[in-house]
């Protein structure tokens, strides 16, 4: 079976806010609660993944300025 390609940043982000609110506003069961929280973990993880892949081209970018300084 072929890797999927990860969702957009943005895309994470709105999903995760969309559950988020979803389990604050309560009202479902504890396997709904269950699967969205399983959902939240797996959105923030996709999030976080992209946002240290920003972090780390942006330390080669500075590093790369630094070196070209000397």
């Amino acid at each position: 079976m072929a890797e999927q390609a990860p969702i957009p940043y943005e895309q994470a982000r709105e999903e995760l806010v969309d559950v988020v609110r979803r389990l604050e506003a309560g009202g479902t069961t504890l396997e709904e609660s269950l699967a969205l929280w399983e959902r939240g973990e797996e959105l923030a993880a996709i999030c976080q993944g992209w946002l240290d892949g920003a972090r780390e081209r942006l330390d080669a970018a500075m590093a790369g300025d630094d070196d070209d300084e000397e």
